[in-house]
């Protein structure tokens, strides 16, 4: 049922293709964070329309709010929201981190103090497997725990080892075979407790696995060695998951280490604030320029905002504060990260990924392309190299 087969590599870059009960998808790809049963401002027509392939819900909102038992009710997530593609619900485990000043860990769970109403909420292993198997996702993740930056190394140890025995309970709770659930590797930036959390959470050989524990607030010169190491030691015949992660200077390097999976709320906040993702970084619509401009956000897209509205009218709503400006910058913002991810396949397919990813990044980054980016692409397999004002001439 969840079958992964690789069919194209480029250094540590590979296309492949994740079967599912509700569909195959083609790996590397974003996934649209859906937290209480919808991507905000976007319906699942529209998603369906510009690529996405795979939605995330959230177990701890939805758990609180409707409730999994009327998500059940409808079916799953599918029939409660009307997406018929597959989806993919997290554990809770980030809200283990986030929610911090409103939770109590024990060996036995996380209790938490609802940021709804006050009343206390109980989130265990087993609890968690429940609700996302009332959710009915394709892809279920072990409920975790997600260590904030900066942490001690000692509660990152204690934190990863926890993190293993909720997994074997994870494991044990589970029912429901059309479900495939992911285990979740955690360590922080260290590579030694990232080995060590390998080293406990490898032998479970769950279908997929995530890398958890990143993109918490710690610097990318940190960060992308722990991807590095980690990822090149998760098994190659799965799909590894990179959790919260969207900028797309992220993606392209996340793929060149191997990375098949990511999910972020980046692309649809980052529009809500009246931003839009292009290749020549970020475009701000609430500064004064774009006002005046009667292009399209990016000639290069085919989404429905490029297509029909020009940068004047997209500033103008967003200076109106009209809901539609926010709702197709956010639009926009997920196509262009599916653009972003179809390109990354098309050029591992035909072998000149690195290069692909060189020419994105000298305009993405306007020539300063960081020393972390580089080395993303030198530990990929095939060597970076930054084209010269002589040679571009």
């Amino acid at each position: 049922m969840f079958e992964f087969t690789i069919q194209a590599r480029d250094g540590r870059a590979r296309v492949a293709q994740f079967h599912t009960p509700r569909g195959t998808v083609t790996t590397p790809m974003f996934m649209p964070v859906g937290t209480q049963g919808t991507v905000k401002g976007i319906s699942p027509q529209e998603l369906l329309e510009i690529g996405s392939q795979m939605i995330l819900g959230n177990t701890y909102h939805l758990m609180l709010r409707p409730g999994e038992a009327l998500v059940a009710a409808h079916g799953g997530l599918p029939g409660f929201t009307a997406y018929p593609g597959p989806f993919l619900t997290d554990s809770g485990g980030f809200q283990v981190m986030s929610l911090g000043h409103l939770r109590k860990i024990t060996e036995e769970g996380v209790t938490f103090k609802s940021h709804l109403d006050g009343s206390a909420v109980a989130l265990t292993p087993e609890r968690s497997i429940a609700v996302q198997e009332a959710l009915g996702a394709d892809i279920i993740m072990a409920f975790d725990e997600c260590p904030p930056y900066p942490a001690e190394r000692e509660y990152i140890q204690r934190s990863l080892e926890r993190t293993e025995r909720w997994l074997a309970r994870c494991v044990q709770a589970k029912t429901r075979p059309e479900q495939a659930l992911f285990a979740i590797v955690q360590g922080g930036v260290h590579h030694d407790l990232r080995q060590q959390s390998l080293e406990l959470t490898l032998p479970h050989d769950t279908p997929g696995f995530a890398l958890g524990g990143l993109a918490v607030g710690e610097p990318k010169e940190e960060m992308y060695p722990a991807v590095a190491y980690t990822a090149e030691r998760l098994p190659d015949h799965k799909p590894r998951y990179l959790m919260g992660v969207g900028h797309p200077e992220d993606l392209v390097a996340g793929i060149a280490l191997g990375v098949d999976m990511f999910d972020c709320v980046y692309p649809t906040r980052t529009g809500r604030f009246g931003y839009a993702l292009t290749d020549d970084g970020r475009l701000n619509l609430n500064a004064s320029a774009p006002r005046r401009q009667l292009t399209p956000l990016d000639d290069e897209c085919d989404c429905y905002a490029c297509r029909h509205y020009t940068r004047a009218y997209l500033a103008h709503l967003v200076k109106a504060e009209e809901m539609l400006g926010p709702r197709m910058l956010s639009l926009h913002n997920l196509r262009y990260l599916h653009r972003l991810v179809e390109r990354a396949r098309g050029a591992i397919q035909t072998g000149t990924f690195i290069a692909w990813a060189q020419t994105w990044s000298e305009r993405y980054f306007k020539g300063a392309v960081p020393v972390w980016f580089q080395e993303a692409l030198r530990q990929s397999g095939t060597g970076f190299h930054q084209t010269t004002r002589d040679e571009k001439k």
